[in-house]
This record gives C-alpha cells, structure tokens and sequence, in this order.
C-alpha cells in the first residue's frame, strides 16, 4: 500500500473522528459520511474499513452505551454497508449513473437501518425497533451530504483509486 493512500485512509478516519463527535442521539452520528465518501474515492474495502472505525470512534467517544458487543456487530453491519454502497454504486455507474446513486443509497440505507436493528434486538431486545427511522434518515443524509462532496471533487482526486 503506497504512503499516500495510507495518509487518506487516516484522513477519513480523522473526518469520522470529528463526524462521532456530532451525535443526533446516543451512538446515531455522522460519523459515516467520510465511510461512504472513500467508498467512492478509493474503494468499497477502504470505505469499509473507515465506516466500522466511524462508528467504534462514535461508540467510545459515547461510552460504549448499548456494550461492546453490540458496538462489534454494529461495526461489522457499517462496514457492510461502505462496501456495498461502494460496490454498487461503482457497477452501476457506467450503466446509468442515476441507477448507481438509487441503488447504492437504497442498499446502503437498508443495511445501515433496519438489517443492522434486526441484527442485534435479538441481544438488545425489541425497543431498538424504534431506532430504524433515525438511523435510516442520518444514514441518508451522510450519503447524500458523500455524494455532494463527491461530485463537486476535482477528477483528478476522484481516480484514487487506480
């Protein structure tokens, strides 16, 4: 891995440092918005990686106030949700770019709110049901707030990836 991906990778887990620290209610933050971005920049799997580090930087600077466990399983559902916005989006953008952007926020928004709820009331119980709408619109404004920076980026930062 060459140095200045390294140094991006911690700049978006910088930027998911600052977005922990603007909490809408308990651990629902906006932590993820550099997750989905680098999903973008540089790839669904880095995406990934800074998404469940946005979120375990949210769960401590909260205290950890559903347990570490929960918080783990909640890491693993936002790295899900980084590379499978940033896998679709990325198949899909040739096609039709408008088809990319629905699909990959669909998949994303899904995934980050009601998929990761159902994950953990089983060990949390039923009152986290009432999450899935807050959950679900931060994640959508932190896509769309990712997609914003996204296309006004110059195009020589945005072929990171290659």
């Amino acid at each position: 891995m060459k140095t200045r991906k390294i140094v991006i990778i911690a700049l978006f887990i910088a930027l998911s440092f600052i977005g922990a620290n603007i909490k809408i209610m308990g651990t629902v933050a906006f932590d993820s918005m550099p997750g989905f971005l680098a999903s973008l920049l540089i790839g669904p799997v880095y995406g990934a990686i800074i998404g469940a580090m946005g979120h375990f930087l949210t769960a401590l600077t909260s205290g950890f106030p559903l347990s570490v466990p929960i918080h783990i399983i909640i890491m693993i559902a936002m790295a899900l949700t980084m590379f499978l916005f940033g896998a679709f989006y990325k198949t899909f953008k040739n096609r039709n770019i408008y088809v990319a952007i629905a699909l990959s926020t669909l998949v994303a928004v899904v995934v980050n709110g009601p998929l990761t709820i159902f994950a953990i009331v089983p060990i949390a119980g039923k009152g986290m049901l009432a999450m899935i709408p807050v959950l679900s619109l931060v994640a959508l404004i932190n896509i769309v707030v990712a997609l914003l920076v996204y296309k006004f980026i110059p195009k020589k930062v945005v072929k990171l990836e290659k």
